[in-house]
């Protein structure tokens, strides 16, 4: 049946049978012992995989683009001058949301197919002698480009300007499925969601925040209600929620961070490396070009694939959906109709992946494609047969 074939979109992702036994609890009193004593361990394990130990988490009913608002609302005032730039949808909504708030954004423009460019970041907060700007946004994983951003070195540009601003990331599509060091970075805002990563449908919108961002809000004068920090922190500590919480999604959380940890996060990581190495191959194999500018760019979570001079990508999609039941994500923005995207995220495995090779193959000779029917298949079982989960790296074997 077609409902059964795994999703290959970058979210909402594939649910696990465990998770989706998660959801099925009765009803409970928030604000009754139990539901405090599952509440706490929540937050210490979403920590874990922000890998922080100064920062604190809040997590309310809703979805990423919830965890942008909140991110901003909760420490800036309408007016502050903040820097991002637009290389991807994501990114570019994230500019739209705080343009809506107020905000004066300087925008830096960048190609679609690279990542956030840290060198200019360093030159716009060097020349800010005044510490105008008081954040600087980016998007860790562009998915409508698959590209990667190095927010490592977005860090040291802010470090080599001797720049205040607090440091802003979008890590929606890349926390708990590519390695994310938030203190290490100095991350003071992570933004993420339940239905990426973590496997779960759209619900909690889950945001790391730092010592920093917090004495940020005790300035901050932007408009919130229901994404204030301050009811949110205050309500958790005593076990409790503002309003009713979402209950179904943060038992199924904790079953998700059991998951997690029971695998090992290093594990984690290297399983999302090694599935996306594969259809990165196929791609080579079928002579195709990736979205993303430069290897060291290359997502471990989506690949946007371009398709051939007078091809239109959402055929592919569209096509794919009506004739074989299966999705993949159609191009955003401006690399519409140019790229189509494979997700390979959360509940995903080498031959999952394999299916969705063999679709998207199907797929594109139905409509005629310049490609050899097989050969991507073909090229991915090749390295995942030669290759094995070891640790934190791929290990290969000889064939």
């Amino acid at each position: 049946m077609s409902d059964q074939n795994p999703l290959f979109i970058p979210g909402p992702t594939n649910i696990p049978e465990k998770l989706r036994r998660a959801f099925d609890v009765p009803s409970m009193d928030h604000r009754s012992e139990k539901f405090a004593a599952m509440l706490k361990p929540l937050a210490d394990g979403v920590k874990d995989v922000l890998k922080t130990r100064t920062g604190e988490v809040v997590m309310f009913p809703g979805s990423g683009t919830g965890g942008w608002e909140a991110s901003i609302t909760n420490t800036l005032s309408p007016g502050d001058k903040i820097l991002s730039a637009r290389y991807g949808m994501f990114s570019h909504r994230w500019i739209d949301l705080c343009q809506r708030h107020g905000l004066d954004v300087e925008v830096i423009e960048e190609e679609w197919g690279n990542g956030a460019p840290a060198d200019r970041f360093e030159e716009v907060l060097t020349a800010d002698k005044g510490h105008e700007i008081k954040a600087v946004l980016a998007t860790h994983n562009e998915t409508a480009t698959g590209v990667r951003s190095d927010i490592g070195a977005i860090r040291k540009a802010l470090d080599a300007a001797k720049h205040p601003a607090l440091l802003f990331v979008d890590g929606v599509s890349s926390i708990a499925s590519m390695d994310f060091r938030m203190d290490e970075w100095g991350v003071d805002l992570a933004v993420t969601g339940s239905q990426k990563g973590f496997m779960l449908p759209t619900g909690a919108a889950i945001v790391g925040v730092s010592q920093k961002a917090l004495k940020a809000m005790e300035t901050a004068r932007c408009p919130r209600c229901y994404f204030d920090f301050r009811d949110m922190l205050g309500s958790n500590a005593n076990g409790g929620y503002p309003y009713t919480p979402p209950l179904n999604i943060l038992s199924a959380l904790k079953v998700s961070l059991e998951m997690l940890q029971e695998e090992g996060l290093p594990n984690v990581f290297a399983r999302h490396h090694r599935i996306a190495e594969g259809i990165r191959t196929a791609v080579g194999a079928w002579g195709l070009k990736i979205c993303a500018n430069n290897p060291r760019l290359y997502s471990e979570t989506v690949t946007a694939i371009c398709v051939p001079h007078g091809f239109d990508s959402n055929a592919v999609v569209s096509h794919a959906a009506d004739k074989y039941g299966v999705a993949f994500g159609v191009g955003l923005g401006e690399v519409a109709g140019k790229v189509f995207r494979i997700g390979h995220l959360g509940s995903m495995t080498d031959v999952m992946a394999l299916s969705g090779i063999a679709a998207a193959e199907m797929v594109m000779a139905d409509l005629d494609y310049p490609i050899k029917l097989g050969s991507g298949v073909a090229a991915a079982q090749e390295y995942y047969r030669n290759t094995r989960h070891v640790g934190s790296v791929d290990a290969t074997r000889a064939a």
